[in-house]
């Protein structure tokens, strides 16, 4: 019930191959308010928002906390509730913002103004870039640090088409070279502290003995472990034959006289050894890239937004983008990139189409019924139920 799988189902990069009917109707665009992996989702999210905004009310009453130790947890827990924030909004709308722990006021709270809860995304981010120290202890890059701040509001700012911001927080990553590289091999990009990470989560988080991400558990098929998702042959002939993405991050295997290709991005189907090479990326380097392009796409300086592309390019072996392109032309090339770099990646996709206004596209997947009202998923059934206050979704 991840971000990542469940809006990679409601793209077009994915092909169904369970009969599950939870994740059918996020396949075909017709998600019932009653959908199980939905309510999930949603209240994952509020449950992660109730455990920050219960940190930062026990970190103001300081007790014996140190203060680097208040601004370690206060600056985590600002970002992490924008992280959760941003996909709420973007795949929900219009959602409550809860910014405390009083049940009886959270029980009954209406939907906030999306701008309003952008205001409150930037606010916590500038408070936790602030807060945060600019290294990683240990080079643990599970933890995040002022650069995981500013990432996520290179991309916050880019959504809200605020170029010049977006392309100075981008910028000053990508600068941040003592902390920060594109990795030549593909193969080293998703491994734990890879150079290439900002932010990652380590299977130790599931509790257990577990040293696979829930991300290779998931998505890799193998003779004995069938799947319930496979690449599209669309997606994958949006790929030049030489591209190192196709050759490192998907594989294939036959399953019934047919060969099925998936994600591959991290190579542990299971392990429970202990010994963990793999951390699930959550922001990396390369999604910082697009972002400065973009951006500097809109502030017509197309030099430097080809520049950026053909870093991605390059790395991949694919042959670079002239300099004749005109604008347009160079948002359509950035959109295909964005999708061969980013796929199955945290939504990537699902926001992509959404804000190039190119998800009537879907609409070419087979069985699915995609309507303008599907932009956004449906408040579950069962929490408007609990709180009447909620105002569900055009279309549902």
């Amino acid at each position: 019930q991840s971000v990542s799988y469940l809006t990679g189902l409601s793209a077009d990069n994915l092909i169904v191959t369970s009969t599950t009917q939870d994740i059918i109707e996020f396949n075909q665009n017709d998600i019932s308010t009653t959908n199980n992996f939905n309510l999930i989702l949603w209240s994952g999210c509020y449950n992660i928002i109730y455990q920050a905004n219960l940190l930062l009310e026990g970190v103001n009453n300081k007790q014996n906390l140190s203060e680097l130790l208040i601004a370690k947890i206060e600056g985590s827990a600002r970002f992490v509730r924008a992280f959760t924030y941003f996909y709420l909004i973007n795949l929900y709308g219009e959602v409550p913002l809860i910014l405390q722990t009083d049940y009886h006021q959270n029980a009954t709270a209406k939907n906030t103004a999306t701008p309003l809860i952008y205001d409150q995304i930037i606010l916590d981010l500038e408070q936790a870039s602030a807060l945060l120290a600019p290294t990683y202890e240990d080079n643990d890059r599970t933890r995040v640090n002022q650069f995981a701040a500013k990432a996520l509001l290179a991309r916050v700012h880019l959504f809200l088409n605020n170029w010049e911001a977006a392309r100075s927080y981008s910028s000053e990553i990508i600068a941040a070279h003592d902390q920060y590289e594109l990795l030549a091999q593909h193969d080293q990009v998703f491994l734990a502290n890879s150079r290439e990470a900002i932010w990652q989560i380590s299977p130790i988080g599931w509790g257990n003995s577990f040293s696979h991400t829930r991300d290779g558990n998931l998505l890799i098929k193998t003779p004995t472990n069938s799947t319930p998702i496979a690449l599209s042959k669309e997606f994958l002939n949006s790929f030049y034959k030489q591209d190192l993405r196709k050759e490192h991050w998907t594989d294939s295997i036959m399953i019934n006289e047919e060969y099925l290709y998936y994600p591959y991005k991290y190579k542990v189907q299971y392990d429970y050894s202990g010994n963990i090479t793999e951390y699930s990326m959550v922001l990396r380097l390369a999604e910082q890239y697009l972002i400065q392009a973009e951006a500097n796409i809109q502030l017509n300086k197309l030099e430097e937004a080809i520049n950026g592309i053909n870093a991605l390019r390059e790395r991949s072996g694919i042959p670079k983008i002239s300099n004749d392109l005109s604008s347009s032309q160079l948002l359509d090339t950035l959109l295909v990139e964005n999708r061969r770099e980013l796929f199955n990646e945290w939504g990537h996709r699902w926001l992509a189409l959404k804000r190039y206004d190119k998800m009537p596209s879907l609409n070419a997947k087979p069985n699915t019924n995609f309507t303008t009202d599907a932009w956004l998923y449906p408040i579950p059934y069962s929490e408007r139920v609990k709180n009447p206050n909620l105002t569900q979704n055009p279309g549902y």
